[in-house]
């Protein structure tokens, strides 16, 4: 066992930051506040987010990285995971690691569920080699039962362009992909804009943009729709409460550059953080 809980473990694979609340620091903390036992594995350590300034970055040998996973791979507590979110990756090869871990939780407990994250760029551009977002394409997302990318890693994946949300949904559905929650959406000047696209429909959650958002909400927002999502709750309820907790913590950030995990936790086990979500297809 890894330790008595009335929750099923999760595996979070991504990367991990010393100081800071992205990656791994951001999505175990939200995992584990609404209860969840987590295992993390790191896919690169760095001092800190290369946003807020130089920093290390230590990417584990692809060996040693596949020894890692095959070590949990043959934990006998395996079938106490529940669920698998896998977020930025540090080098092509630990996508088929991945790969094999979610394959091998998915044998040992059939109803466990795979998020994938696939961090490769946003607005400027993207920030992985091209052979990383292959390999998320071609090696992930084809074993995802959710994904979160934002538009710009939607277009990125799909090879679509997208210039609108019409075309934003049409890549969405084209992951083949259940549950597939698109980040930075198109929205009216002065509004954010997140979609939830699932075979029963599109469904939006907006809210007043902020000037300045921290980094890790991407993060942060892909661990709670997951952890809601265990807990039972509908797509369109764990989609509210994900977006409305993220949001509480991004406007307690006041425009810094990290999320106030401490600070703010409560918001993200409280649902009246939760945000409006209306069904528009």
């Amino acid at each position: 066992m890894i330790l008595p809980a009335s929750k099923p473990a999760v595996i979070v694979v991504s990367s991990h930051v010393a100081a800071g609340a992205v990656g791994n620091r951001a999505a175990v903390f939200a995992l584990e506040r609404l209860g969840f036992p987590v295992v993390a594995v790191p896919t690169v350590t760095l001092s800190w987010h290369p946003g807020e300034g130089p920093a290390t970055r230590i990417v584990p040998p692809d060996s040693a990285f596949a020894t890692l996973v095959d070590d949990i791979i043959g934990a006998d507590w395996l079938d106490e995971v529940g669920g698998v979110l896998s977020g930025y990756l540090g080098a092509p090869a630990q996508a088929a690691a991945v790969a094999s871990l979610v394959a091998a939780v998915k044998r040992r407990n059939s109803e466990a569920r795979y998020l994938c994250d696939p961090v490769t760029g946003d607005a400027g551009g993207p920030y992985v080699d091209a052979d990383i977002v292959a390999a998320i394409g071609e090696r992930l997302l084809p074993h995802a039962d959710m994904a979160t990318p934002n538009r710009h890693e939607l277009g990125l994946l799909s090879g679509a362009r997208v210039v609108d949300e019409a075309t934003l949904i049409a890549a969405a559905q084209r992951t083949g992909v259940s549950e597939v929650l698109v980040t930075s959406a198109f929205a009216e000047p002065g509004t954010a804009a997140n979609l939830l696209v699932t075979p029963d429909g599109v469904r939006r959650a907006h809210h007043g943009a902020t000037p300045q958002a921290p980094n890790g909400t991407g993060d942060l927002l892909a661990a709670l729709y997951l952890g809601h999502r265990l807990d039972g709750r509908p797509a369109p309820e764990a989609f509210g409460r994900a977006v409305g907790s993220t949001l509480r913590l991004v406007e307690m950030a006041g425009g810094g550059a990290r999320l106030p995990l401490a600070e703010g936790q409560a918001a993200l086990v409280e649902a009246a953080w939760t945000v409006p979500v209306e069904t528009i297809r």
